[in-house]
């Protein structure tokens, strides 16, 4: 493969693109492409069966082309992870896989896109739900399914589909054979903020993206899921904040809560369920406001999350629409399916039903 120095950043991302097609379509199989400070690399890996001299080598047919996303800083042996997913692309009739590891600078869209620009029939995730979250941007409204391969910490996302969790492969044999479910796909603008983002499990504002926040990834990794539960406990006693919001145009008076968290699915770790009503296909976006003043108010939210109910009580109250607008008195810490995005004053969100199909 020729090697080309480009130092424009457009220019760069149009190379990988280009470089990921001609391979896709040379007679043999394209199984790496690898995405490293801006520059791609890609392997063409040559038939696995021996010839003799003189004879032609034997090529299999075609398959269709699954492309992985990988988040490697979630996974313990990644070459372990590669050999299981090959192997049951091997045993289904796929091609070899694209692998695309995400990178800080790179969490998983231009991943994503590479695999698009190269024909990918499917393209499987294998991290968290903040890796999940950024190939979903890329794929909602595409018409390319994606694949859950759990490997993060709470892996909601995967939870609430019932995809199981510590087999990546019949994971992948779901992601691989499964049937397309169109989930809808939360869109938020934060603040002035050009960028219009995505979530597809929970978006929050105080202490629900404290306890994110207070859990960095040296600690999940030490901790697993429990890392949650020691943040949440550091976090227990902050303070209540003043927060204004409005569901489909209907304006909420002010309320000091200690959480307000829009969703577009219910289920949390343990199987807790913050949002009882919630479904991910439902075209609705769920929102929940807890507003605990002491200790007691917090055993108060628990009763209420244990017994899933949704009304009668001040503390803990739900509401559901197509948009949500939230303005914060003060700046208050955020989050996007456990991703912390910083301190924000307002959000702007919408639905966008059925924008993305999973395979189930």
């Amino acid at each position: 493969m020729t090697s080309v120095r480009a130092t424009n950043p457009a220019q760069i991302a149009s190379m990988r693109t280009a470089e990921v097609v001609r391979a896709r379509r040379a007679p043999s199989r394209l199984s790496d492409v690898r995405a490293h400070d801006g520059v791609a690399s890609a392997r063409a890996q040559a038939p696995s069966n021996t010839t003799k001299p003189g004879s032609a080598p034997h090529l299999l047919p075609e398959g269709r082309l699954p492309a992985v996303v990988v988040n490697p800083s979630n996974i313990v042996d990644v070459g372990k992870l590669r050999t299981q997913i090959m192997g049951v692309c091997a045993e289904l009739g796929w091609a070899p896989p694209l692998w695309l590891e995400t990178t800080v600078e790179d969490p998983g869209g231009g991943q994503a896109s590479i695999a698009l620009a190269a024909g990918a029939d499917v393209v499987l995730v294998c991290g968290g739900d903040g890796t999940i979250r950024h190939v979903a941007q890329v794929l909602a409204g595409s018409g390319t399914a994606l694949g859950l391969v759990p490997a993060g910490t709470g892996n909601l996302l995967a939870r609430n589909l019932a995809i199981g969790l510590g087999d990546p492969a019949r994971a992948t044999r779901i992601a691989l054979s499964g049937k397309d479910r169109a989930v809808d796909v939360g869109r938020v603008f934060i603040d002035e903020r050009a960028e219009e983002q995505v979530f597809l499990v929970m978006a929050g504002v105080g202490f629900d993206a404290a306890i994110m926040a207070g859990a960095p990834h040296e600690l999940k990794s030490r901790l697993g899921p429990l890392a949650y539960f020691v943040s949440g406990l550091r976090a227990l006693r902050g303070p209540r904040a003043s927060i204004a919001f409005a569901v489909d145009g209907r304006i909420e008076p002010p309320r000091r809560v200690r959480t307000l968290v829009v969703g577009n699915c219910g289920k949390l770790l343990a199987g807790l369920v913050l949002m009882p009503a919630a479904r991910v296909d439902d075209g609705l976006l769920d929102v929940v406001s807890i507003g605990p003043r002491d200790i007691f108010g917090w055993l108060a939210v628990t009763a209420r999350v244990l017994t899933r109910r949704c009304r009668g009580h001040r503390i803990v109250q739900h509401w559901q629409g197509r948009t949500v607008i939230i303005s914060a008195e003060a700046p208050q810490l955020a989050q996007l399916d456990g991703d912390p995005v910083g301190e924000v004053r307002g959000l702007r969100m919408r639905i966008d039903p059925g924008a993305l199909l999973v395979r189930v």
